[in-house]
């Protein structure tokens, strides 16, 4: 399987608990291998399938409540 990393920010997290809700729910996702989700700097690293696009995993953080763009 080919993989990248694929860096976003999102913007609405204040604490660990907000960082950790976007981790969990993008490490359902059978295309995400790792979540790297900083609430301190408002930003995500995804390690990911090249199955999953930008707009997808942007789609999938926003699904969580929180604002993610490139």
């Amino acid at each position: 399987m080919s993989e990248h990393v694929l860096n976003i920010k999102i913007a609405g997290m204040t604490c660990g608990g907000c960082s950790g809700r976007v981790k969990r729910v993008l490490e359902e996702d059978e295309r995400v291998i790792s979540a790297d989700i900083r609430h301190e700097t408002d930003s995500g690293s995804v390690r990911c399938s090249t199955k999953l696009s930008k707009d997808e995993l942007i789609f999938l953080v926003n699904m969580t409540g929180f604002q993610a763009s490139n």
